[in-house]
Protein backbone atom coordinates (compact mmCIF):
# COMPACT_ATOMS: atom_id res chain seq x y z
CA UNK A 1 0.00 0.00 0.00
CA UNK A 2 1.23 3.50 -0.77
CA UNK A 3 1.86 6.22 1.79
CA UNK A 4 -1.31 8.10 0.83
CA UNK A 5 -3.43 5.38 2.37
CA UNK A 6 -4.65 5.73 5.92
CA UNK A 7 -5.90 2.61 7.64
CA UNK A 8 -7.59 2.82 11.02
CA UNK A 9 -9.71 0.33 12.81
CA UNK A 10 -10.29 -2.51 15.16
CA UNK A 11 -9.97 -6.25 14.74
CA UNK A 12 -13.49 -6.51 13.30
CA UNK A 13 -13.41 -3.67 10.77
CA UNK A 14 -10.85 -1.37 9.20
CA UNK A 15 -11.53 2.01 7.62
CA UNK A 16 -9.77 2.66 4.33
CA UNK A 17 -8.95 6.13 3.04
CA UNK A 18 -6.87 7.21 0.06
CA UNK A 19 -6.00 10.66 -1.26
CA UNK A 20 -6.45 9.23 -4.79
CA UNK A 21 -10.25 9.53 -4.34
CA UNK A 22 -12.41 12.37 -3.03
CA UNK A 23 -12.33 12.78 0.72
CA UNK A 24 -15.42 11.67 2.62
CA UNK A 25 -17.90 14.54 3.00
CA UNK A 26 -19.41 13.56 6.33
CA UNK A 27 -19.38 10.90 9.01
CA UNK A 28 -18.41 7.90 6.88
CA UNK A 29 -15.34 6.13 5.50
CA UNK A 30 -14.40 5.82 1.84
CA UNK A 31 -14.46 2.07 2.47
CA UNK A 32 -14.53 -0.41 5.32
CA UNK A 33 -12.92 -3.84 5.30
CA UNK A 34 -14.58 -6.56 7.37
CA UNK A 35 -12.70 -9.83 6.92
CA UNK A 36 -12.43 -10.62 3.21
CA UNK A 37 -15.16 -8.15 2.27
CA UNK A 38 -14.65 -4.46 1.47
CA UNK A 39 -17.64 -2.12 1.39
CA UNK A 40 -17.06 0.95 -0.80
CA UNK A 41 -19.14 4.02 0.00
CA UNK A 42 -21.02 5.62 -2.84
CA UNK A 43 -18.91 7.73 -5.15
CA UNK A 44 -20.10 10.68 -7.19
CA UNK A 45 -18.22 12.45 -9.98
CA UNK A 46 -16.00 14.61 -7.77
CA UNK A 47 -12.43 15.21 -8.92
CA UNK A 48 -10.19 14.20 -5.98
CA UNK A 49 -7.91 17.25 -6.05
CA UNK A 50 -10.46 20.01 -6.47
CA UNK A 51 -13.48 18.27 -4.89
CA UNK A 52 -15.49 19.79 -7.75
CA UNK A 53 -18.14 17.87 -9.67
CA UNK A 54 -17.12 17.14 -13.27
CA UNK A 55 -19.53 18.31 -16.00
CA UNK A 56 -21.93 16.06 -17.89
CA UNK A 57 -23.25 12.56 -17.41
CA UNK A 58 -20.49 10.75 -19.37
CA UNK A 59 -17.72 12.54 -17.46
CA UNK A 60 -19.47 11.91 -14.14
CA UNK A 61 -19.86 8.17 -14.81
CA UNK A 62 -16.19 7.90 -15.86
CA UNK A 63 -15.11 9.82 -12.73
CA UNK A 64 -17.30 7.63 -10.49
CA UNK A 65 -15.60 4.47 -11.79
CA UNK A 66 -12.16 6.09 -11.45
CA UNK A 67 -12.99 7.03 -7.85
CA UNK A 68 -14.29 3.53 -7.06
CA UNK A 69 -11.14 2.00 -8.57
CA UNK A 70 -8.94 4.33 -6.48
CA UNK A 71 -10.69 3.32 -3.26
CA UNK A 72 -10.49 -0.35 -4.26
CA UNK A 73 -6.73 0.07 -4.83
CA UNK A 74 -6.53 1.70 -1.40
CA UNK A 75 -7.86 -1.58 -0.04
CA UNK A 76 -5.31 -3.54 -2.08
CA UNK A 77 -7.95 -4.73 -4.56
CA UNK A 78 -9.40 -3.82 -7.94
CA UNK A 79 -12.88 -3.50 -9.40
CA UNK A 80 -12.46 -7.04 -10.72
CA UNK A 81 -13.19 -8.07 -7.10
CA UNK A 82 -16.61 -6.36 -7.15
CA UNK A 83 -19.44 -8.76 -6.33
CA UNK A 84 -22.21 -6.16 -5.95
CA UNK A 85 -22.85 -2.59 -7.13
CA UNK A 86 -25.76 -0.23 -6.71
CA UNK A 87 -26.26 2.56 -9.23
CA UNK A 88 -28.25 5.65 -8.26
CA UNK A 89 -29.37 7.88 -11.14
CA UNK A 90 -31.37 11.09 -11.17
CA UNK A 91 -32.52 10.10 -14.68
CA UNK A 92 -32.85 6.41 -15.52
CA UNK A 93 -32.56 7.32 -19.22
CA UNK A 94 -28.79 7.45 -18.54
CA UNK A 95 -28.68 3.76 -17.59
CA UNK A 96 -27.44 2.68 -21.05
CA UNK A 97 -24.46 5.03 -20.62
CA UNK A 98 -23.70 3.44 -17.23
CA UNK A 99 -23.69 -0.01 -18.89
CA UNK A 100 -21.40 1.17 -21.70
CA UNK A 101 -18.88 2.84 -19.39
CA UNK A 102 -19.06 0.13 -16.71
CA UNK A 103 -18.10 -2.51 -19.30
CA UNK A 104 -14.81 -0.62 -19.83
CA UNK A 105 -13.98 -0.55 -16.12
CA UNK A 106 -15.31 -3.84 -14.74
CA UNK A 107 -14.39 -7.23 -16.17
CA UNK A 108 -16.61 -10.27 -16.51
CA UNK A 109 -18.06 -11.93 -14.64
CA UNK A 110 -19.83 -8.68 -13.86
CA UNK A 111 -21.00 -8.04 -10.30
CA UNK A 112 -24.63 -8.34 -9.27
CA UNK A 113 -26.19 -4.92 -9.58
CA UNK A 114 -29.26 -2.83 -8.87
CA UNK A 115 -30.24 0.51 -10.40
CA UNK A 116 -32.33 3.01 -8.49
CA UNK A 117 -33.90 6.21 -9.76
CA UNK A 118 -33.59 8.99 -7.20
CA UNK A 119 -34.89 12.55 -6.94
CA UNK A 120 -31.47 14.03 -6.15
CA UNK A 121 -27.91 13.20 -5.12
CA UNK A 122 -25.26 15.05 -3.09
CA UNK A 123 -23.76 18.17 -4.71
CA UNK A 124 -26.25 17.93 -7.60
CA UNK A 125 -24.56 14.81 -9.00
CA UNK A 126 -26.32 12.88 -11.76
CA UNK A 127 -24.99 9.45 -10.72
CA UNK A 128 -23.65 7.70 -7.61
CA UNK A 129 -22.38 4.13 -7.39
CA UNK A 130 -21.36 2.04 -4.40
CA UNK A 131 -19.78 -1.41 -4.40
CA UNK A 132 -18.98 -4.47 -2.35
CA UNK A 133 -15.68 -6.23 -3.07
CA UNK A 134 -14.58 -9.70 -1.99
CA UNK A 135 -10.91 -10.40 -1.50
CA UNK A 136 -11.15 -14.16 -1.05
Amino acid sequence: MDASILIRGHDMKTAIQTAAAPAAIGAYSQAVRAGDTVYLSGQIGLAPGSMQLVEGIDAQIERVFANLAAVARGAGLGLDCAVRMTVYLTDLAHFAKVNEIMARHVAQPFPARAAVGVASLPRGALVEIDAILHAG
